[in-house]
């Protein structure tokens, strides 16, 4: 059995008045993600994760922020699109792990919700997707509440 790993990094910045949406999921909150989709940083990390573990660049180059049919879009969207291209390619997701840098608002509470959510699109069991969520203490962009990071490594085997 071939396995692969993938690595996959995203940040927005934030501002006010917009929706903040993580992990597929709405999250109540003052501010919200600015990006050409809905900023989704958790899904854009498991897509980019995903791309490149099995070779096939990033985000950027199978969604191009320049192409207005992807305004606003919803990342679950790019996410189902991103499986079914790692599918083609004769993979399957292993498991993923992943970590989401806020320093507000709390998300513990939403993160089974998260995890539910991404399942069903990727069609794979909540207890292979670990979300992890941390701060900054105050530090750097998502300290100073400029903006939301997230990380993701992904497993996947060739079927």
């Amino acid at each position: 059995m071939k396995i692969r790993v993938g690595f996959g990094y995203d940040v927005h910045q934030l501002g006010e008045g917009e929706e903040l949406w993580i992990g597929g999921i709405l999250v109540p909150h003052t501010k919200g993600s600015i990006g050409h989709s809905d900023g989704d940083v958790l899904i854009h990390a498991i897509c980019d994760a995903l791309l490149g573990a099995a070779n096939m660049r990033d985000i950027g180059y199978h969604f191009p922020d320049n192409d207005a049919s992807l305004k606003g879009i919803d990342s679950k969207i790019l996410l189902k699109k991103t499986v079914d291209l790692i599918k083609e390619k004769g993979f399957k997701i292993g498991n993923i792990d992943s970590t989401i840098a806020l320093q507000k608002p709390k998300i513990k509470p939403m993160i089974d919700n998260m995890q539910s959510t991404l399942a069903k699109v990727m069609n794979i069991e909540t207890e292979d997707i670990a979300i992890k969520a941390t701060t900054t203490e105050k530090l750097g962009f998502v300290g100073q509440e400029a903006g939301i990071a997230a990380y993701a490594t992904v497993l996947i085997q060739k079927m």
